[in-house]
């Protein structure tokens, strides 16, 4: 019997396949604004640890979590837990997961004081991740998108900073705050009515606020930025109709957006699969700006 010849042979053939991937970072990074520290965390691709990479920059794709979420829902949420880190791997590009806690709405709320997010993810984020690692530092290698809350923040912040990102997209965004067009029981829809009255205050008092935030009355600042963007929606997801409708409003002014229904809802599932075709998506943005990982 030849078994430790055999047992050689095999640990060979099995050694490649066990070779380091993507590494998962953490990282505290303080808001100045709000005066306390929240948790990220980063996925660094196997070629960044590597000498030969080790002058090279990386873009970065940030990626928001939902209402009632955390930093960490998507390396904990998805059904492929090997997901981001195969994607960084694919695609050599950082991913950045911010802290956008339970209900921000990734926006400076005029209500609360300690939930400024969009001054947080723009400006201490952005700094923190530039000056701990090897980034694109411009707009030509910063992408950002996100599922429900995350993707009404992605495409909230991208729009109001173009000079950030170069493209941006959502998954099943909560695209509209006034709430009309949400499919949910009234229970549920009370609940979350309750959560914006605490950010943007009650709708009955504050209308404008909501009109104002609200991502699909920001199609035509979409047009006149030229960003670069991609989002899509279950066709079984209560939230469809608020994409629909920004959709239907980025072809009336004609600015140029990739969107798409599929089946499912509002699910890890669905956004499992919806986030390779963003990346992918992304990939071919940051090729023609020259950004990706040389």
């Amino acid at each position: 019997m030849r078994l430790p010849g055999l047992f050689l042979t095999i640990n060979l053939l099995i050694l490649p396949f066990l070779a380091a991937g993507a590494t998962v970072d953490s990282l505290d990074i303080p808001s100045a604004a709000m005066k306390k520290k929240l948790r990220a965390a980063v996925i660094l691709p196997a070629s960044y640890q590597t000498p030969a990479k080790s002058k090279s920059t990386y873009p970065v794709l940030y990626l928001l979590h939902g209402g009632y979420g955390h930093f960490n829902d998507w390396l904990n949420q998805t059904p492929d837990k090997t997901l981001l880190q195969r994607l960084a791997d694919q695609y050599n590009l950082l991913i950045v997961m911010p802290e956008g806690e339970v209900f921000s709405y990734y926006l400076d709320s005029p209500v609360l004081k300690d939930s400024q997010f969009e001054t947080y993810l723009t400006k201490d984020v952005i700094d923190k991740i530039d000056n701990t690692y090897r980034t694109v530092r411009t707009n030509k290698g910063r992408v950002i998108t996100g599922l429900s809350m995350g993707g009404y923040g992605a495409l909230y912040l991208a729009t109001r900073h173009p000079d950030l990102y170069c493209a941006a997209g959502s998954m099943s965004g909560a695209l509209n705050l006034d709430m009309d067009s949400w499919k949910l029981p009234p229970d549920a829809a009370k609940n979350i009515k309750l959560e914006f009255a605490k950010i943007l205050g009650p709708i009955e008092q504050s209308p404008d606020h909501y009109a104002s935030f609200s991502v699909i009355n920001l199609a035509d600042r979409m047009k006149t930025n030229g960003l670069t963007l991609i989002f899509d929606c279950g066709v079984d997801d209560f939230l469809i109709e608020p994409n629909r409708e920004l959709h239907r409003r980025l072809v009336f002014n004609q600015t140029p957006h990739d969107y798409s229904e599929r089946p499912g809802g509002h699910s890890w599932d669905y956004w499992g699969n919806s986030l390779p075709n963003h990346v992918l998506f992304f990939n071919k943005v940051l090729k023609a700006n020259g950004s990706t990982a040389q």
